[in-house]
């Protein structure tokens, strides 16, 4: 997938061009349905497909206070989008600047970039420009002016519930994970870079790769049983999130720790995809690092139990 960084690099791309606009955070059922709108309607006239979205969040930007636990990471975001079948991605940069600017301006940067625009397709109520003034009713005036079609995608439902980030977001920090995967189309899952670590798993004789996380909404602290994708490889494993509180931890953030059975390789600096399979239990202080130990030996075979991964012997 090629990815751009600025709309004038929509000139490099052979038209008709058909826009699937959003910030598409999780890249969720309703997400999906305008990008494959946009998929099928260049497919259908022989023209490309370009998603477009924005980076940071907008409201990282306009609204500080009020921005979101992300679901995926720009990175992350842009894997799930080319898994659609997505061969050009737009991100543009979202600055005090970009926010203040009239939605016609970036309409028309649009289409002077485009050889030529076809489609701009978004969800039906999205806004989007200069106090949120742009929606559809102007895309429609715009498109009449500039001979491009507008399409506004109606919310997706699942079991009476529209499908949005925000849903999505509370179902995962309640750990209702099958909810989640419902609204996604997908599991949940968390995108994390491997960093170095204290090594305190590895004296325990359970060495764990600690994740930075891309993702910022986790689910409730506790320990699941997972699955790791790691270089097109999926391993099984064992997960926990929290804030150690067996062992000193004196900023008390949240980290990540993932034990993969039977799996030595040196990982550090890259990244893995976290599947999370079940939950097994919630984070708790133990006396000491026997106690601890004990109580991961357990987990591990819990685990192994659940994933249907039996130990090498």
């Amino acid at each position: 997938m090629r990815i751009h960084h600025a709309i004038a690099e929509l000139a490099t791309v052979p038209g008709p061009v058909f826009l699937a606009i959003g910030v598409f955070d999780g890249v969720h059922l309703g997400h999906q349905a305008v990008i494959r709108r946009a998929l099928a309607d260049a497919q259908a006239a022989g023209g490309s497909a370009v998603v477009v979205t924005f980076k940071p969040h907008p409201l990282r930007v306009t609204r500080p206070d009020d921005a979101p636990r992300l679901l995926t990471s720009t990175a992350h975001k842009a894997q799930l989008i080319e898994q659609l079948g997505v061969n050009d991605l737009l991100i543009v940069p979202f600055t005090a600047e970009f926010a203040a600017l009239p939605p016609e301006d970036f309409v028309i940067e649009l289409h002077a970039a485009c050889s030529p625009l076809r489609e701009i397709c978004v969800g039906h109520s999205w806004e989007f420009g200069k106090k949120r003034a742009g929606n559809l009713a102007l895309l429609k005036t715009m498109g009449d002016r500039f001979g491009f079609d507008e399409i506004g995608i109606p919310a997706v439902e699942i079991g009476g519930e529209v499908v949005s980030s925000t849903l999505i977001r509370a179902a995962v920090e309640a750990g209702d994970l099958a909810k989640a995967a419902r609204l996604l189309g997908r599991d949940f899952t968390i995108l994390g870079t491997v960093v170095p670590g204290d090594r305190i798993g590895r004296t325990l004789g359970f060495p764990t790769a600690n994740l930075s996380a891309h993702n910022e909404q986790f689910p409730p602290n506790g320990v699941y049983a997972v699955e790791a994708l790691h270089a097109g490889r999926t391993l099984p494993g064992v997960v926990n999130i929290g804030t150690r509180p067996t062992i000193e931890n004196a900023s008390g953030a949240r980290v990540l720790e993932l034990h993969l059975f039977d799996f030595s390789a040196d990982i550090y600096g890259q990244d893995v995809e976290v599947f999370f399979r079940r939950f097994l239990r919630p984070e708790q202080k133990f006396a000491g690092l026997d106690a601890l130990k004990a109580q991961i030996g357990c987990d591990v075979a819990r685990a192994r139990q659940a994933l249907g991964f039996s130990a090498k012997k």
